[in-house]
């Protein structure tokens, strides 16, 4: 038996199909398992606060993990924002180790058999359809913004109290009009002269960026027509990453299969797919295909699909980038988002934020503690300010002009945490998504426009 592994990490695909994946006593026996083999290692403890919360267990027991109640795992399961740093970054146990160890997914199943026994909290449902949200809160998004707004003092403690999101979490804004809508109005002219002149992208929306920032995909569409490459903007539905972290696979397998159907043309037609948004990527290109591992939509929208920065820094690698970058004043720190490490391509927003001349660069490569939906609850707000407080402090002492991460929602938090540093340091006004500093560098970065 080896020590550790220093193969790449593989992974199974997800029996969610099989009745076992739900017993909830062979649920606990593989956590038990799990937790012992974590317990010799503790790599991981400074990484979320499921492993501090294990590890306090574990040193409070008279006789360790087996004097640890079982159902307080559940304690373990609820602090893991399946961000997957421990399984990319730091488990020395995971596939193909014979240890066969999957600390996040392990967890997935464990959410996955609860919701099965009881069906889930009915106000974290709610807050995962992030389609019918988004509808919704565009229609009415002057209203939409005011009632979420964290200053206001009328309706904030009622959703607290009603829908269990904390009062002082700062929520995304309604845009209004959609990315889709906007690109419906007005597509960039190509530059034909562009070096990657020639390419074909079709831009996977997201729901963030479709219905809360829509100038993200818009600086995307803009950067890509100045380097010469055509885009249409597809948005078929959300990836399901909200029901994913719940732990409601099947949704997630049907949500799968329907985005990629819809999707197939385009790549058919040689299309490559972009999706800005770090999370949205990884399940196209990782999670879709461990859930329904046969489906051959799926399969090719996977070898097809793209993050953000990944497909710029090809781009600059392969034809070269298109000439005009401006240098950008002051600076940028740049988090690398959890999502975009685990799809083991590398720090590309760093590498592509590099291709812009003689600009400062702090990048900052630890999880900024948000976690999708799981941060802004009332539960888990301060838990998720204080794991990413050590990215807080770095954001502030670099003290660049620019913010900017790869996750819009870890942007925000970061800059929360910043200005709840006190004085340690000052939080910037507004952060970026680091395609939105290269359009500004190129001088193309669309006006914000308010709901």
């Amino acid at each position: 038996m080896r020590e550790g592994s220093l193969e790449a990490p593989t992974r199974h695909a997800i029996p969610w199909q099989n009745a076992d994946f739900y017993d909830v006593a062979k649920v606990e026996a593989e956590m038990h398992r799990i937790f012992e083999i974590c317990h010799g290692c503790r790599r991981c403890f400074n990484l979320c606060d499921s492993f501090p919360r294990l590890f306090d267990m574990i040193d409070a027991s008279p006789n360790e993990l087996e004097g640890v109640d079982r159902k307080d795992y559940a304690r373990v399961a609820e602090a893991c924002t399946l961000c997957d740093l421990c399984f990319m970054t730091k488990c020395p146990y995971v596939p193909p180790h014979e240890f066969n160890l999957d600390f996040p997914h392990t967890m997935l199943r464990y959410r996955a058999a609860q919701m099965k026994q009881s069906g889930g909290d009915f106000a974290q449902r709610q807050l995962a359809e992030t389609d019918r949200n988004g509808r919704v809160g565009d229609r009415v998004a002057p209203l939409a913004n005011w009632a979420t707004a964290t200053g206001n003092r009328l309706t904030r403690p009622v959703m607290e109290k009603t829908a269990g999101v904390d009062r002082r979490a700062e929520l995304p804004k309604f845009a209004g009009r959609t990315f889709v809508m906007r690109a419906q109005d007005h597509a960039p002219a190509v530059d034909r002269d562009a070096p990657a002149f020639g390419r074909k992208v079709l831009i996977y929306a997201t729901c963030f960026v479709n219905y809360h920032h829509p100038r993200i995909g818009e600086a995307l569409r803009a950067v890509l027509a100045k380097n010469g490459v055509a885009t249409e903007v597809a948005y078929p539905g959300c990836c399901g990453m909200p029901q994913f972290e719940r732990g409601d696979l099947a949704r997630v397998a049907a949500m799968a299969k329907r985005v990629a159907q819809a999707l197939r043309p385009k790549i058919e037609q040689g299309y490559d797919v972009v999706a800005p948004v770090p999370s949205c990527a990884l399940m196209l290109k990782f999670e879709w295909p461990l859930l329904v591992p046969d489906d051959p939509d799926v399969k090719l929208l996977a070898r097809a699909t793209f993050d953000a920065s990944e497909y710029l820094v090809a781009i600059a690698k392969k034809e070269g980038l298109a000439g005009g970058l401006s240098p950008l004043a002051g600076g940028v720190a740049v988090h690398i988002a959890c999502h975009a490490r685990a799809q083991n391509m590398g720090q590309k927003a760093a590498e592509m934020l590099r291709l812009v001349p003689t600009t400062e660069l702090t990048v900052i490569e630890r999880c900024s503690g948000h976690g999708g939906s799981w941060g802004v609850m009332k539960e888990n707000f301060d838990t998720a300010i204080k794991v990413g407080r050590p990215v807080a402090r770095s954001a502030a002492t670099a003290d660049k002009a620019y913010l900017a991460s790869e996750c819009p929602l870890a942007a925000t938090h970061i800059r929360q945490g910043m200005a709840m540093l006190g004085d340690e340091g000052k939080a910037p006004a507004q952060t970026y998504h680091p395609i939105e500093l290269l359009a500004l560098a190129y001088g193309v970065l669309p006006q914000e426009k308010s709901a």
